[in-house]
């Protein structure tokens, strides 16, 4: 049998290492009174640390909670406590972060003394400032009793409020083996895994679709490679040297993959690559197209969330033949487009998207069950996305109904403008805003973040942009910005822009 491999922080490792390090630090939380139903906070980038938790936890039926390493320690405080972590781990660059969040005394551990052994001079140790490998290192291997694994608990956005932790509930003993059947099956589908694959994740574990990209891979895969950060060329020499066949991506690294010079794109080998894997925002269509005619029909996306599970799946067909969908509900998934007032809507009629999937068990909000059931009707469960089916049942997703932009009378979805706007040369990424406006009541602003060393003329934009859009659509203001804020799940938070263009008035 092939021995099974990951890569991590520039090293190749047997997965077995993976596996028994993970038990050994399950002892240790146990020790420390951690048992089933239990969270832990995991505040650190992609290392091999992080990988062994998510293990561990699934072994004692421990929840992880993923916090953002780009968080300041009053939001990492917040989190800390809301979700009641029993511990956290973390790495000595973030350590003063973590120690100015931790109010409550939880215990520390610390992923890389070694690299830093001043931290633990120059600090205040105590007891509850632990060093990851050398604690871990005198506890056996975990042998308790089998329970139901859990999985991350996933903080929303907090598009609507303060961000949210999911807690799913744990799925009974004997279920266990058929829920994991169909849980595979749907991950083959939705992120192309499957035993023995090689797979690429060069995305943040922090990020709710890639921390169970990283679960399921961890499981599964012949040989698991893991970037700290997103290169695009490293990217595609990774591809042909580990001969990737499945990845995950977001649609901005598909945008500055485009962006990379032709010479380099046909440098290295990606015959390899089978299924590329996307979720968390949709994919504006003209770049998917033209990520298709350079990987081959290998693009695929999902419509879903932390609350409600993988919904839709759309197969590069889909997206050749329905440019803009987010495809068709999968497997045990079904959908509902329903008018404020809860009518269903026709084919075609824009409304809140209802989704349900009843393969997963069900959820709710950590300390906020009452928001939990201020989001569902009749046993499906919306987040403010608004969309439309199809008269295929096909999926299209304008925008998120809090982001809607009412302008003279004319609803607006910003993303339907982003979309168009980042392929802009100059643009690194972009957001659309409503501002006040005396005349239509609200008018267009887009906020643009700049390429390094590049500069826009606004006539020459928006006359580009008329191509392609209505004029009521077109930003009659621009702002340019070094750096769009981002919310707990990496995309652009226009409530935040929002709130970072106010501050600067």
């Amino acid at each position: 049998m092939t021995q099974r491999l990951v890569t991590i922080e520039g090293k190749t490792i047997p997965h077995t290492l993976i596996e028994t390090r993970s038990l050994q630090l399950a002892s240790g939380l146990a020790s420390l009174g951690i048992k089933e139903g239990d969270v832990v906070s995991v505040f650190m980038h992609n290392r091999q640390a992080y990988l062994e938790i998510i293990l561990a936890c699934r072994r004692l039926g421990v929840y992880y909670c993923p916090i953002n390493w780009h968080f300041t320690a009053q939001e990492v405080q917040y989190i800390l406590n809301d979700n009641g972590s029993r511990l956290i781990l973390t790495e000595s660059n973030l350590l003063s972060t973590v120690q100015a969040a931790n109010t409550n005394g939880l215990t520390v551990v610390c992923a890389d003394k070694a690299a830093r052994p001043e931290i633990y001079q120059s600090s205040d140790r105590g007891d509850n400032l632990l060093d990851y490998n050398e604690w871990i290192e005198q506890f056996p291997p975990y042998d308790g009793p089998v329970v139901s694994p859990r999985g991350h608990m996933a903080y929303t956005s907090g598009t609507t409020g303060r961000p949210k932790g999911v807690v799913r509930a744990p799925v009974p003993i004997d279920k266990l083996q058929e829920h994991q059947a169909t849980l595979s099956k749907m991950i083959k589908k939705a992120y192309g895994l499957k035993p023995g694959v090689r797979a690429l994740l060069p995305a943040p574990i922090y990020h709710s679709a890639p921390s169970l990209f990283c679960q399921m891979s961890l499981l599964m895969c012949g040989h698991f490679v893991v970037t700290d950060r997103f290169d695009p060329e490293q990217l595609l020499r990774d591809i042909e040297k580990y001969q990737i066949e499945v990845i995950y991506m977001v649609p901005i690294m598909y945008v500055r993959l485009l962006r990379l010079d032709k010479s380099i794109r046909t440098k290295y080998d990606i015959s390899s690559l089978r299924f590329v894997a996307s979720t968390g925002s949709p994919c504006p269509p003209d770049i998917k197209r033209q990520m298709i005619d350079w990987f081959g029909p290998v693009i695929h996306e999902t419509y879903a969330s932390s609350e409600a599970g993988l919904i839709t799946l759309a197969t590069p067909e889909d997206a050749l033949a329905k440019p803009g969908t987010a495809g068709k509900p999968l497997d045990t998934a079904s959908i509902r487009i329903l008018s404020p007032e809860g009518v269903l809507q026709q084919p075609g009629q824009p409304g809140l998207i209802y989704v349900r999937n009843t393969s997963y068990a069900d959820f709710t909000y950590k300390n906020r069950h009452e928001d939990r059931l201020a989001i569902e009707n009749d046993g499906f469960i919306t987040l403010g996305d608004i969309g439309y089916l199809d008269d295929d049942g096909y999926l299209f997703v304008c925008d998120r109904e809090t982001d809607m932009i009412l302008s003279g009378g004319v609803n607006i979805y910003p993303a339907e403008i982003e979309h168009v706007l980042v392929n802009y040369p100059g643009v690194q990424d972009c957001a659309v805003i409503g501002i006040p406006d005396e005349e239509f009541g609200h008018r267009l602003l887009g906020v643009i973040e700049l390429q390094a060393g590049e500069t826009i003329e606004i006539d020459r934009l928006n006359k580009w942009l008329s191509q392609f859009l209505a004029g009521y659509k077109i930003p009659r203001q621009y702002k340019f910005i070094s750096s769009l804020p981002r919310d707990l799940n990496g995309k652009i938070s226009r409530k935040k822009v929002r709130q970072l263009l106010m501050n600067q008035n």
